[in-house]
């Protein structure tokens, strides 16, 4: 018998702003027309950590092997949330800490309704 955990928290509350803040911010220090640049590749480089933030629900998938000799255990997460006004979801590698380490896959999906149906869906 397969046991699944399901978990829904405003964690990512403040998410649909982190872009234009992030922007905002980086305009101020380079200049007018530097910021978006900047800042998407902020977010590329630190995607897997957004995404996670960004996360309003979440199922645990199972544990996560690894080729590498890891000294603690990975988890695979399934995620649905909302970042920059966009529903997503995705499957992040957690440790025990619910720290994020890696991001095995993202989906934009149109809605919220969509994105719940995703993950109850992910296997």
């Amino acid at each position: 018998m397969e046991a699944n955990m399901t978990m829904v928290s405003a964690i990512g509350a403040g998410s649909d702003r982190v872009v234009a803040t992030l922007v905002a911010g980086l305009e101020s220090e380079f200049g007018r027309g530097a910021g978006a640049a900047l800042a998407q590749r902020f977010l590329d480089a630190e995607e897997c950590d957004f995404v996670w933030e960004a996360r309003q629900s979440e199922r645990w998938l199972g544990a996560y092997s690894s080729d590498d000799d890891e000294d603690f255990e990975l988890e695979r997460v399934a995620i649905a949330g909302r970042l920059d006004g966009r529903w997503f979801v995705a499957v992040s590698i957690v440790d025990g800490d619910g720290n994020a380490h890696g991001l095995m896959g993202r989906r934009s999906v149109e809605s919220e309704s969509q994105a719940r149906e995703t993950l109850a869906a992910m296997r």
